[in-house]
Protein backbone atom coordinates (compact mmCIF):
# COMPACT_ATOMS: atom_id res chain seq x y z
CA UNK A 1 0.00 0.00 0.00
CA UNK A 2 1.37 3.72 -1.05
CA UNK A 3 0.25 6.88 -0.22
CA UNK A 4 1.83 10.16 -1.28
CA UNK A 5 1.08 12.82 1.10
CA UNK A 6 0.99 16.03 0.65
CA UNK A 7 0.84 19.29 3.19
CA UNK A 8 -1.62 21.64 2.49
CA UNK A 9 -3.19 24.53 3.11
CA UNK A 10 -6.28 23.47 1.69
CA UNK A 11 -7.41 20.29 -0.67
CA UNK A 12 -10.58 19.17 -2.66
CA UNK A 13 -11.92 16.72 -4.67
CA UNK A 14 -14.56 17.90 -7.18
CA UNK A 15 -16.88 14.59 -9.15
CA UNK A 16 -18.46 15.65 -12.34
CA UNK A 17 -19.05 19.55 -11.03
CA UNK A 18 -19.92 18.59 -7.78
CA UNK A 19 -17.60 19.26 -4.72
CA UNK A 20 -17.28 15.66 -2.83
CA UNK A 21 -14.80 16.43 0.19
CA UNK A 22 -12.65 19.01 1.23
CA UNK A 23 -9.88 20.28 3.67
CA UNK A 24 -8.73 23.50 5.16
CA UNK A 25 -4.82 22.37 6.41
CA UNK A 26 -3.77 19.12 6.97
CA UNK A 27 -3.12 16.18 3.96
CA UNK A 28 -3.97 15.33 1.06
CA UNK A 29 -3.21 11.81 0.99
CA UNK A 30 -3.39 10.02 -3.01
CA UNK A 31 -3.95 6.70 -1.72
CA UNK A 32 -2.47 3.37 -4.10
CA UNK A 33 -4.00 -0.27 -3.33
CA UNK A 34 -1.07 -3.23 -4.69
CA UNK A 35 -2.17 -6.82 -4.88
CA UNK A 36 -0.76 -8.14 -1.50
CA UNK A 37 -2.10 -5.86 0.49
CA UNK A 38 -3.79 -6.52 3.66
CA UNK A 39 -5.13 -5.56 6.74
CA UNK A 40 -1.40 -5.26 8.57
CA UNK A 41 0.26 -2.95 5.32
CA UNK A 42 -3.21 -0.60 5.66
CA UNK A 43 -2.81 -0.62 9.56
CA UNK A 44 0.81 0.35 9.11
CA UNK A 45 0.29 2.98 6.25
CA UNK A 46 -1.75 4.48 8.38
CA UNK A 47 0.09 4.93 11.37
CA UNK A 48 2.89 6.35 9.42
CA UNK A 49 -0.07 8.94 7.83
CA UNK A 50 -0.68 10.03 10.62
CA UNK A 51 2.25 10.19 12.50
CA UNK A 52 4.61 11.45 10.11
CA UNK A 53 5.92 14.99 11.65
CA UNK A 54 5.57 17.01 8.45
CA UNK A 55 4.07 20.28 9.87
CA UNK A 56 5.78 22.79 11.66
CA UNK A 57 6.41 23.78 15.51
CA UNK A 58 6.62 27.03 17.74
CA UNK A 59 10.04 27.10 15.64
CA UNK A 60 9.31 25.96 12.64
CA UNK A 61 10.87 22.58 12.32
CA UNK A 62 8.44 19.78 10.94
CA UNK A 63 7.99 18.25 14.24
CA UNK A 64 4.16 17.73 14.36
CA UNK A 65 2.22 14.77 12.88
CA UNK A 66 -1.43 15.72 11.65
CA UNK A 67 -3.23 15.34 14.60
CA UNK A 68 -0.61 17.76 16.71
CA UNK A 69 -1.15 20.24 14.07
CA UNK A 70 -4.98 20.21 14.07
CA UNK A 71 -5.37 18.69 10.69
CA UNK A 72 -7.70 17.08 8.44
CA UNK A 73 -6.98 14.08 6.08
CA UNK A 74 -8.63 14.27 2.24
CA UNK A 75 -7.88 10.84 0.92
CA UNK A 76 -8.33 10.03 -2.67
CA UNK A 77 -7.66 7.02 -4.41
CA UNK A 78 -5.24 7.10 -7.11
CA UNK A 79 -4.38 3.14 -8.59
CA UNK A 80 -1.56 4.60 -10.53
CA UNK A 81 0.89 4.87 -7.70
CA UNK A 82 0.95 1.30 -8.00
CA UNK A 83 2.24 1.61 -11.60
CA UNK A 84 5.22 -0.50 -12.50
CA UNK A 85 7.22 2.54 -14.62
CA UNK A 86 10.63 0.70 -14.98
CA UNK A 87 10.90 0.01 -18.61
CA UNK A 88 8.88 1.16 -21.65
CA UNK A 89 7.08 3.90 -22.17
CA UNK A 90 3.62 3.51 -21.06
CA UNK A 91 3.08 2.19 -17.63
CA UNK A 92 2.19 -1.71 -16.41
CA UNK A 93 -0.29 -1.72 -13.58
CA UNK A 94 0.23 -5.79 -13.17
CA UNK A 95 1.47 -4.63 -9.41
CA UNK A 96 -2.01 -3.09 -8.39
CA UNK A 97 -4.90 -4.84 -6.19
CA UNK A 98 -8.28 -5.65 -8.54
CA UNK A 99 -11.03 -3.27 -8.43
CA UNK A 100 -12.52 -4.70 -5.49
CA UNK A 101 -9.69 -5.59 -3.22
CA UNK A 102 -8.59 -2.09 -4.18
CA UNK A 103 -12.12 -0.52 -3.22
CA UNK A 104 -12.26 -2.61 0.17
CA UNK A 105 -8.33 -1.57 1.46
CA UNK A 106 -9.37 1.57 0.38
CA UNK A 107 -12.69 1.93 2.48
CA UNK A 108 -10.96 0.18 5.15
CA UNK A 109 -8.55 2.87 5.24
CA UNK A 110 -11.06 5.34 5.18
CA UNK A 111 -12.55 3.75 8.72
CA UNK A 112 -9.85 2.98 10.17
CA UNK A 113 -8.36 7.00 10.07
CA UNK A 114 -12.16 7.94 11.11
CA UNK A 115 -11.68 6.00 14.12
CA UNK A 116 -8.37 7.36 14.84
CA UNK A 117 -10.79 10.68 15.61
CA UNK A 118 -8.94 12.37 12.76
CA UNK A 119 -11.48 14.86 10.54
CA UNK A 120 -11.31 12.45 6.91
CA UNK A 121 -12.99 13.71 3.86
CA UNK A 122 -12.33 11.59 1.15
CA UNK A 123 -13.42 11.25 -2.86
CA UNK A 124 -15.34 8.20 -4.66
CA UNK A 125 -13.22 4.84 -5.48
CA UNK A 126 -12.56 4.84 -9.42
CA UNK A 127 -14.28 8.30 -9.80
CA UNK A 128 -13.23 10.53 -12.76
CA UNK A 129 -11.91 12.93 -9.82
CA UNK A 130 -10.87 16.44 -9.87
CA UNK A 131 -8.39 17.42 -7.22
CA UNK A 132 -7.28 20.50 -5.98
CA UNK A 133 -4.64 21.74 -3.31
CA UNK A 134 -2.54 24.04 -2.50
CA UNK A 135 0.41 22.76 -1.48
CA UNK A 136 1.91 23.73 1.81
CA UNK A 137 5.58 24.12 1.93
CA UNK A 138 5.74 22.46 -0.70
CA UNK A 139 5.54 19.60 1.54
CA UNK A 140 5.51 16.24 -0.28
CA UNK A 141 6.36 12.22 0.99
CA UNK A 142 6.27 8.99 -0.31
CA UNK A 143 5.13 6.61 2.02
CA UNK A 144 4.98 2.75 1.53
CA UNK A 145 3.84 -0.01 3.82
Amino acid sequence: MIALIQRVSEASVTIAGERVGAIGPGLLVLLGVERDDDKSKADKLLSKVLGYRVFPDENGKMNLNVRQAGGSLLVVSQFTLAADTNSGLRPSFSRGAAPADAEYWYDYFLMAARDQGVPVESGRFAADMQVGLINDGPVTFWLQA
